[in-house]
């Protein structure tokens, strides 16, 4: 059994599959070539904006936003706690410091009422300023951008979508990664829509951040290639990822997107007695990226995960650290009770197989598995 199915999702997608990257192979075009504006446009397209720009990583695209905007040393960015460390990674790359705000136990998500507290203590504190707002859409779902963007508009801050995970996801009839005031996402192969490697996109309204966007992920480049105007970076999605992507995102949309939502239903359906299942809230719609469920504590998880593996049922631990316990943060002395959330969930989580071609047999048995297990 897969835990992300990216084999079954190939020999469905074969023809398309090999056909668009046998075309990339035989024009030789392998870096900028036709295949990146193709996919960059397919992409803004589906999700609703102006500009989608393609680079090396979703870590890069996040990177890429910030040097947009200019954030640097004395600057506070909030990001949650409870997610991948490339979230808060990129805000000290660019000297800024992180700021962690827990998560609602439910969603995953952005605690909103815990952003405006660490806000108001730091403006309070008077060390930094306060510059942006990264939410997270976690495992699949979107945050709740609705508060999340009056509190923005309240202090002043740019709103940075960290859409990873959530591509596909929506809020009513707006899609993920139109909600930030600069949105990104990962193509990361087990990600909603990945390529065959590292990939990420940044995506965008605003004609101006595009354009800086478009110059730093090219070594700064300026009208002319070899007229560097600013010091950036190099992170160049390159063709054939470009062109397996087009192929993905048309599976995405016709079938893949509506069977993940199914998989999920019948994996609610059957564990909600037995375990904390995902909550997507009203006139929310979520992607799938995972399938997270909360047990009782750390040792019923082990034993679970130690059960389901003696099956060949594999799953995953996403987070057992959170973001305001990673060594690489430990110079921000934070207390013991900064996210307190974040800290609960670390120890219960445990992400199941889920992907577009999980067959309800095999639903069935990880279910009956799980339920087996927590009578003992």
């Amino acid at each position: 059994m897969q835990f992300r199915d990216l084999k079954t999702q190939y020999t469905v997608l074969k023809d398309e599959m090999d056909k668009a990257i046998l075309d990339v192979v035989a024009s030789s075009a392998y870096v900028m070539g036709p295949k990146i504006k193709e996919m960059e446009t397919a992409f803004a397209e589906y999700v609703g904006v102006k500009h989608c720009v393609a680079c090396n990583s979703g870590t890069d695209a996040l990177l890429l936003a910030l040097k947009a905007w200019d954030v640097k040393f004395g600057d506070a960015v909030f990001v949650p706690s409870f997610t991948f460390f490339a979230s808060a990674e990129v805000i000290a790359m660019q000297g800024a410091t992180p700021v962690f705000v827990d998560v609602d136990k439910d969603t995953y998500n952005m605690d909103v009422a815990d952003l405006e507290h660490k806000i108001e203590q730091t403006l309070k504190n008077g060390k930094l300023t306060p510059r942006v707002i990264i939410a997270v859409d976690l495992f699949g779902l979107p945050a709740d951008f609705r508060a999340i963007r009056k509190l923005a508009e309240k202090y002043g801050l740019y709103v940075l979508e960290d859409g990873a995970q959530g591509f596909g996801g929506r809020i009513g009839d707006r899609k993920a990664c139109t909600f930030g005031d600069i949105s990104t996402t990962s193509f990361f192969p087990a990600k909603p829509v990945g390529c065959y490697g590292d990939g990420g996109a940044v995506f965008t309204d605003n004609d101006d951040w595009a354009a800086l966007i478009e110059s730093y992920h090219i070594h700064g480049k300026g009208s002319d290639r070899y007229d560097n105007v600013r010091i950036g970076m190099n992170s160049r999605l390159d063709s054939i990822q470009a062109a397996i992507l087009i192929v993905k995102l048309k599976a995405f949309r016709e079938f893949e997107l509506v069977d993940v939502n199914k998989v999920a239903a019948r994996y609610t359906q059957k564990l909600m007695d037995a375990v904390k299942t995902p909550i997507v809230p009203d006139d929310f719609y979520s992607s799938w990226a995972q399938y997270t469920i909360q047990v009782e504590n750390k040792e019923v998880r082990a034993g679970l995960q130690e059960t389901l593996k003696a099956l060949d049922i594999p799953t995953a631990i996403y987070y057992p650290i959170p973001m305001h316990r990673q060594t690489a943060f430990k110079d921000l002395d934070l207390d013991d009770n900064h996210c307190p959330v974040s800290d609960q969930l670390a120890d219960t989580v445990i992400s199941l197989p889920i992907h577009p071609y999980l067959s309800e047999n095999d639903q069935n048995v990880i279910c009956d598995a799980i339920k087996d297990f927590l009578k003992k």
